[in-house]
């Protein structure tokens, strides 16, 4: 305890810890936030707004490509009653997302 008080030859290499321990600190905190933000859970500086398309199913998408125009009312048909077996939606219910 008597070297650590003792100011008059320096710090003396202990001092070195400090920016070891700082930098281990940001370094684990870093690494929880990216593995919390890949894993689908929103980190603190994402806004609900900044989630994504979290409400995009495929029908939803199929929809709005039909209305965009990029498929047509065949190809839109068809892959519908694809979608409907796959997930398991009602064929009567509804047309578009």
């Amino acid at each position: 305890m008597q070297t650590l008080a003792n100011w008059d030859g320096g710090p003396g290499p202990w001092i070195l810890f400090f920016p070891l321990i700082w930098a281990a600190v940001v370094i684990g905190a870093v690494t929880v936030l990216r593995r919390t933000a890949r894993h689908g859970h929103r980190g603190p500086w994402r806004t609900p707004a900044d989630a994504g398309p979290s409400g995009d199913s495929p029908i939803a998408v199929l929809g709005r490509r039909f209305a965009a125009g990029e498929i047509d009312e065949d190809e839109y048909w068809r892959r519908l009653s694809v979608l409907d077996e796959q997930f398991g939606r009602a064929a009567g219910k509804g047309g578009t997302a």
